[in-house]
């Protein structure tokens, strides 16, 4: 008889994380609400690379402010690595307990700064010509105009102002936009 229940309760658990790895898998940019939600992502292979995680990826998480993600972002784009769960929690300012229920679906990859992966990220509003030249695919001839337009016009305020004062292609932009982060 308990034995029986158990298998009734344990048929219960398997059909209700069937129907959520049906769910998660119709939605590549599923948002996790539970820890089942996480673990069953898990089982699915889905993984959040920390160290080049989008506010997207982050928002995934439950219990994740957009404010929090943009921070994480910030953090990662500025060079600096998470290496475990201690120092994504120190980073969030708040205690590792809240958050251990993440591990199974997150990842921590170290990536050099000149990694494809993670490639060093240029601030075109005081880079140097030598810095700009060093981007994969940026000519010498673009990379003195950067320089020149932003003497004449001022700060670049993101790669769509730089794409316009430069006239450059959506497509040669969207490859820029992996190595310029913009700030003043």
């Amino acid at each position: 008889m308990v034995l029986s229940r158990w298998f009734a309760s344990a048929n219960k658990i398997n059909i209700h994380k069937n129907a959520l790895a049906s769910k998660i898998k119709q939605d590549p940019y599923y948002r996790f609400q539970s820890d089942l939600e996480i673990e069953v992502g898990a089982q699915l292979g889905i993984k959040i690379d920390v160290n080049i995680a989008s506010v997207d990826d982050w928002l995934r998480l439950p219990g994740i402010s957009i404010t929090q993600a943009r921070n994480l972002v910030e953090i990662t784009n500025s060079g600096i690595n998470f290496l475990c769960l201690e120092d994504l929690a120190a980073a969030l300012g708040i205690s590792v307990l809240k958050i251990q229920s993440w591990q199974p679906i997150l990842y921590f990859a170290y990536y050099a700064d000149d990694s494809f992966h993670a490639p060093a990220k240029v601030n075109p509003n005081n880079a140097t010509l030598n810095q700009l030249i060093k981007i994969p695919n940026l000519s010498q001839d673009i990379a003195q105009q950067i320089l020149i337009d932003r003497e004449s016009n001022g700060k670049y305020r993101h790669i769509a102002d730089l794409q316009k004062r430069l006239n450059l292609t959506p497509d040669f932009a969207y490859h820029l936009m992996n190595y310029f982060q913009f700030s003043n």
